[in-house]
């Protein structure tokens, strides 16, 4: 069982003993620590609440808002939502903040609480310093029953939509033109409620749904990596389809089948996404965390802007994107953030920005992504035992390798002439990711091999 407290928000797994997993009375402790915050930072005692489907988001939920409501908080319950219809309902609301539950791309048995600021952006390290030393130290002052918070409830999909259809990147007329035919898994989250609603009004209608009912019981490994989507391969295949579209849970990471079953490559979301919107701007800054791909780098160059790269974390890729006023940016795990929509990874403009780009291109995608460079990138992860030294591994990596360009922003990045490989630990999981790219396939799995090779010597 895990209880992890992070940049990235309250995660664990559901059942076992307080304070080492995700139980009812961490949850309670939590969400009175952040309310309680929120209170006393922003005098605002309005929040929203939204939810995946995963099978133990109404019982978090119901937790969430009670202690909420018991602070004195009134409660706009999103019910099943997306974290990025979350965000945009607090951005465009007056709201002290908000609470999406949520695990993510983690396995069944996880949960989490993402918190937002008013702006709503994940909080950043300061705040959440905050948040857990109220939490600590359980300095929670409760309503009396006349103050007691009130709930009510709203759907922000049809909101999400309107504001997606209306941007300047996203052409209609091209996308119904080219009728598109797509599969899509939503790996039984609440993707398969608004993916669908979406791509409807974006004129596409023939869709193959693979995994679209709700009910949080995922089908496969939820992480949209290649090795989990097999079925949607195959079917795009035997339906004939243009592309296949993937979602994780809480639909802010996107990647996307080609019509032949083969992968797109989820670092390559954010670079064809990019390389379209930078074209139509006539160019513009860019940034993405140091696990992704150079190939931003690269189209953004190509586009006459300055790539920039932050540490890993969207709370990290928002403020570097603030700072050099960037037009588009995310991570490599299929994460695209438009600013002119609202600083937080989302999928369905993803979604929209890539359609109306692959309908103008008037090409297969499998043709689409053979025009961009094809660099190799590997990812693989090492599970860390308990009593395992992460700073010390990470110290004896740079003591071995030195005499190269290192950074230290984020755990490690070691770059050689023509690859790269970072080494930094999770904020979401008690393991090590080791990212890795270079020219083939084969020199990348190497790279990545003689890394985890040597880590394990240690």
């Amino acid at each position: 069982m895990a209880l992890i407290k992070s940049i990235s928000g309250i995660r664990g797994t559901i059942g076992g003993t307080v304070g080492e997993a995700f139980t009812p009375i961490d949850i309670v402790k939590f969400s009175a620590a952040f309310g309680s915050w929120l209170m006393q930072k922003t005098n605002n005692r309005n929040i929203i609440v939204g939810r995946d489907a995963r099978l133990s988001g109404l019982m978090v939920n119901n937790l969430v808002i009670s202690t909420l409501q018991a602070l004195g908080m009134n409660v706009i319950d999103t019910g099943l939502s997306t974290t990025p219809t979350v965000e945009m309902a607090v951005a465009n609301e007056s709201v002290a903040g908000g609470i999406i539950i949520t695990a993510s791309h983690n396995p069944k048995q996880w949960n989490a609480l993402k918190l937002l600021n008013a702006k709503g952006e994940f909080i950043n390290d300061q705040d959440g310093k905050e948040v857990l030393d109220i939490a600590q130290k359980e300095n929670f002052k409760f309503a009396q029953i006349d103050d007691l918070g009130t709930v009510s409830f709203k759907n922000y999909f049809e909101f999400h939509i309107d504001k997606i259809i209306e941007l300047q990147y996203v052409n209609l007329q091209a996308i119904k033109k080219r009728k598109f035919k797509v599969a899509i898994d939503c790996i039984n989250s609440t993707g398969g409620i608004v993916l669908p609603m979406l791509l409807n009004r974006l004129g596409v209608f023939d869709i193959v749904e693979i995994n679209c009912d709700p009910t949080g019981d995922f089908a496969h490994n939820p992480e949209p990596l290649p090795q989990n989507l097999s079925q949607i391969a195959a079917a795009v295949v035997a339906e004939g389809c243009d592309l296949g579209i993937v979602v994780d849970p809480d639909v802010d990471r996107l990647c996307f089948v080609n019509e032949d079953g083969t992968f797109f490559g989820e670092e390559y979301t954010l670079v064809a996404i990019a390389d379209y919107v930078l074209g139509i701007n006539g160019g513009g800054n860019t940034v993405s965390n140091l696990s992704s791909t150079r190939s931003l780098r690269d189209v953004t160059q190509k586009h006459g802007g300055i790539y920039t790269a932050s540490a890993v974390g969207e709370v990290n890729v928002v403020e570097a994107m603030r700072a050099t006023n960037a037009l588009i940016g995310g991570e490599g795990n299929g994460g695209i953030i438009l600013p002119e929509l609202h600083y937080g990874r989302d999928a369905l403009v993803g979604v929209a920005l890539f359609l109306s780009q692959l309908a103008l291109a008037q090409t297969s995608i499998s043709a689409l992504r053979a025009a961009f460079p094809n660099p190799f990138m590997s990812k693989e992860k090492i599970d860390l035992n308990p009593d395992s030294d992460l700073k010390r591994i990470l110290e004896q990596m740079y003591e071995r390798y030195a005499d190269q360009r290192c950074n230290r922003v984020d755990g490690l990045r070691i770059d050689f002439e023509d690859s790269w490989v970072h080494l930094r630990g999770s904020n979401t999981e008690p393991i090590i990711r080791i990212y890795a790219e270079a020219p083939t396939e084969k020199e990348a799995k190497a790279l990545t091999q003689k890394i985890v090779d040597e880590i394990n010597t240690f």
